[in-house]
């Protein structure tokens, strides 16, 4: 047989595999981005997907991260944002949690995918001879464990539709083998597969008129890939004109109404409103094919005035951020603390409010405690009398630690609502045994092991972990249960015992000290099932109107339409304090 026969053969081979793994029925649409890194991708994606779903279609998400990391639990949150945790346990991008939000869906695992997870199954199963002797080769291997895993997500959830979101920029040589899968899927099977582009359109100050070159460029570059794009999502300053559109469809080879406009806006819910006045789902289901129903007005109206919130100008309520994720070079990022961010809108919309973020850094309170404080950090401190409610949320290390106290006890003292997030609750409840208790070396094992009075200390299960330097997915993660106590904020706002939240922390309130600490008014409101476990710490409302911590996230279960009833609670008791 000649090198050419064999070629064909083999190439016979591969498109009856790719057609063994997939079925015709479910249909994909690959999102790329062009010209800039966070262009709007993930939010596009969320945004497509809730149009579909509002047309009665089942959608899922997948978010494809091209790190050699296995997970996103071991990246910086200043570099990549923050650390999304899924109900199975999962660290993943912050985009799972817009998908999660967008489309009130729970995602697991089999949503996610890195270049290293891909990697490294591959060379797993290589390892335990699954491919049968093979030479094992990164094309076509790897895009074909990347289309596998596409499929076994569309499987699972019984989707009509997945949407894939490509993370990285077209042109980086990072996501080039996942395009490689992309453009595989699409050969197979040619009517279910297709690409929506994200792509920038600058209008240079100086020169005062939008460029659509750069956005020609990028899409000839993914045409290099062999993929060229059903839909183009025009980012920009401002709206797309009619002559720009023109440009685009004639240099990018696509009709003129498959170009979206796609400006700037003052809320990210806005997008799929403005997606739907281009008739983005119709056109969409005209690509692949589908059969759908109208749009649910109901639904669509719900999600209108939901969006209509983010719109009040009055009603503010000023919240304050401490925390030490905030500052990359000169510039702030709050993506850092993403899921938290959108937890306080949701439940500041539906009590009509309009909340009004500050990020404060731990570090500008830390000089000197209690009665040696400087003046500069006492100034600092008298300024959180301005604010209507106060937060620290999660964080890992010793950097602003003595300045998150000190911002807990003014709180405290001063009647702030203060809502403690995971780390934000150890530190509170090492506030309490310092300034209440007496015990003036309090601390947590993370920051001083050498501590006589450990209030905060590791979790026995995570103790031969960390001798084994085994950090990466290795925490309490995931969704757990606890039991709430009758008579307290937390079982007034969610109404039920049982309540089931997502965790990510390696250290627990030391059982040694509850005893004093209850002695002393400190309420452990939420438990383990067990009763091992503190889970939420707070004071009784006749000493304070809102000093509540939880050693979990309830930021990742809020959703636009059905606020986290402790976020709630919080914001209720910031508009009481206003008053």
């Amino acid at each position: 047989m000649t090198p050419r026969a064999k070629a064909q053969k083999s190439f016979g081979f591969f498109i009856l595999f790719v057609k063994s793994i997939m079925k015709k029925q479910t249909k994909y649409i690959f999102v790329v981005g062009g010209v800039i890194s966070g262009v709007g991708k993930g939010i596009t994606s969320s945004s497509l997907g809730l149009i579909l779903k509002n047309r009665g279609l089942k959608l899922t998400a997948i978010k494809i991260d091209p790190y050699i990391n296995i997970d996103a639990g071991t990246m910086n949150p200043t570099e990549h944002g923050e650390v999304f945790v899924l109900k199975d346990g999962d660290e993943t991008d912050q985009d799972m949690g817009n998908y999660e939000r967008f489309l009130d869906i729970n995602l697991t695992r089999i949503n996610y995918m890195t270049t290293g997870r891909v990697y490294k199954t591959v060379i797993e199963k290589e390892r335990n001879l699954e491919y049968k002797g093979k030479c094992v080769e990164v094309v076509p291997h790897i895009p074909l464990e990347v289309i596998k895993r596409i499929k076994e997500a569309g499987k699972d959830a019984k989707a009509d539709i997945v949407v894939i979101e490509i993370g990285g920029t077209i042109g980086e040589y990072q996501n080039m083998l996942f395009l490689e899968a992309a453009r595989m899927m699409k050969l197979s099977f040619p009517k279910d597969v297709i690409f929506v582009m994200v792509s920038y359109l600058p209008t240079p100050r100086k020169v005062g008129e939008m460029k659509t070159k750069p956005t020609q460029h990028a899409v000839r570059t993914l045409n290099a890939s062999g993929i060229q794009p059903d839909i183009l999502i025009a980012r920009g300053d401002v709206n797309l004109d009619k002559k720009r559109k023109e440009k685009i469809s004639l240099f990018c080879n696509m009709p003129i109404d498959r170009v979206i406009s796609a400006p700037d806006v003052d809320s990210i819910y806005d997008i799929p409103l403005n997606f739907e006045k281009e008739k983005l789902s119709e056109k969409l289901c005209e690509i692949l094919d589908v059969a759908s129903k109208k749009p649910n007005a109901k639904a669509w109206k719900k999600w209108k005035k939901f969006a209509k919130y983010a719109h009040n100008g009055e009603n503010i309520i000023k919240i304050a951020m401490v925390g030490k994720y905030f500052e990359t070079g000169d510039f702030i990022l709050s993506d850092s603390y993403l899921s938290i961010i959108e937890a306080i809108k949701y439940s500041s919309y539906a009590q009509n409010k309009k909340p009004v973020l500050t990020w404060l850094n731990s570090t500008d309170y830390s000089a000197g405690t209690g009665s040696s404080l400087s003046k500069e950090v006492a100034k600092n401190l008298g300024k959180l009398k301005n604010y209507d409610g106060i937060i620290i949320p999660g964080g890992f290390g010793s950097r602003g630690v003595e300045g998150n106290l000190n911002v807990i006890k003014f709180a405290r003292e001063n009647k702030i609502p203060y809502f403690g997030l995971c780390y934000g609750m150890q530190m509170m409840v090492i506030e309490y045994a310092r300034n209440v208790l007496g015990l003036k070396d309090a601390n947590t094992k993370e920051v001083n092991p050498n501590s006589k009075n450990l209030v905060i200390d590791v979790m026995e299960s995570q103790k031969e972990i960390l001798k084994k330097n085994s950090y990466g997915g290795s925490m309490r993660l995931g969704e757990y249960k606890a039991i709430l106590r009758d008579n307290t904020i937390a079982r007034g706002a969610y109404t039920q015992k049982e309540i089931a939240e997502r965790h990510r922390h390696r250290y627990e309130v030391n059982p040694a000290f509850i005893g004093e600490l209850e002695a002393k008014g400190l309420i452990f409101s939420g438990r383990s099932p067990d009763g091992h476990l503190m889970e939420i710490a707070e004071l009784p409302q006749k000493k304070h109107p809102f000093f509540l911590g939880t050693q979990f996230h309830p930021e990742f279960l809020a959703r636009p339409l059905s606020p986290h009833p402790l976020f709630t609670a919080f914001i209720k008791a910031c508009v009481n304090k206003k008053k």
